[in-house]
């Protein structure tokens, strides 16, 4: 599934520059989180960076995107044109 970012936000600025595919934006009340970018840093990472690093756990699973883990990985080598496997 891709991420969501709820109303508990509170702005606090902390998520956006963690995402390494530029999925989270400052939308009119708070951050949103692109789905079509949100590949939950599959490729990047082992843990979605946002979720670690937001102080309110306001960064559920969206559960109307369910995707699964292969499903993640093409989006990531969709983005960016490499296949994810660390070397």
């Amino acid at each position: 599934m891709a991420l969501m970012i709820t109303d508990e936000c509170i702005n606090c600025d902390v998520c956006e520059p963690e995402c390494p595919n530029n999925a989270i934006y400052e939308g009119e009340d708070i951050y949103e989180i692109n789905p079509d970018l949100c590949t939950e840093c599959v490729g990047h990472f082992d843990k979605p960076q946002c979720q670690k690093v937001c102080p309110v756990d306001c960064i559920p699973h969206d559960p109307d995107r369910e995707e699964s883990k292969e499903i993640l990985q093409l989006k990531y080598k969709n983005l960016t044109g490499q296949d994810g496997t660390r070397q």
